[in-house]
């Protein structure tokens, strides 16, 4: 037995209304804006083998609720890790606070979620700057990168994974 057209398309809506009535139709809303959002920015985009650059993160809460907890990674982009005559190394951390930058511990590639301090309340954000030391003998006339993955908890019980994040390049030039 043929089904017709019109017998295809009451069955077609019949299960497109089911779909609607139990949740499981897509929507049509518009995405919500991130939650949280880390940024990287740099004092300078090139430096000579024995000088440093500060590589400063900033992650800003969106979301409505405060920002308990980050866990953030960050490692050399592949293009960095392909010249192995590039020696360079994280020597310094700091955050920024109302009263001046205070230490923090955690740097290199490792958890750098202590570093953001306390909590980050709705709409505001909190910058860790890293100071990144090239060595005397390193190489030059290449780029030092890194990319970012975090995972934020907010008050609310909700999370974000995000990343990855990458920073901008720092050129190593001869002198």
């Amino acid at each position: 037995m043929r089904l017709t057209r019109t017998r295809r398309f009451g069955l077609a809506t019949v299960i497109a209304l089911a779909l609607a009535l139990f949740g499981l139709a897509p929507s049509a809303s518009a995405a919500d804006p991130a939650s949280a959002e880390l940024s990287f920015s740099t004092d300078a985009v090139t430096t000579t083998p024995g000088g440093a650059v500060n590589l400063s993160m900033t992650m800003k809460n969106n979301h409505t609720y405060d920002i308990w907890f980050i866990y953030q990674t960050i490692d050399p982009t592949w293009l960095t890790t392909q010249r192995p005559d590039l020696t360079y190394s994280f020597t310094g951390c700091s955050v920024a606070t109302d009263t001046g930058a205070v230490p923090c511990s955690g740097t290199g590639p490792a958890d750098l979620g202590g570093n953001y301090g306390t909590t980050i309340p709705p709409g505001q954000s909190r910058t860790v700057t890293l100071t990144l030391q090239v060595a005397a003998d390193s190489g030059c006339n290449g780029n030092i990168g890194f990319y970012s993955y975090f995972y934020a908890e907010f008050s609310d019980s909700t999370s974000l994974s995000s990343g990855p994040v990458y920073t901008p390049e720092t050129r190593v030039l001869c002198a």
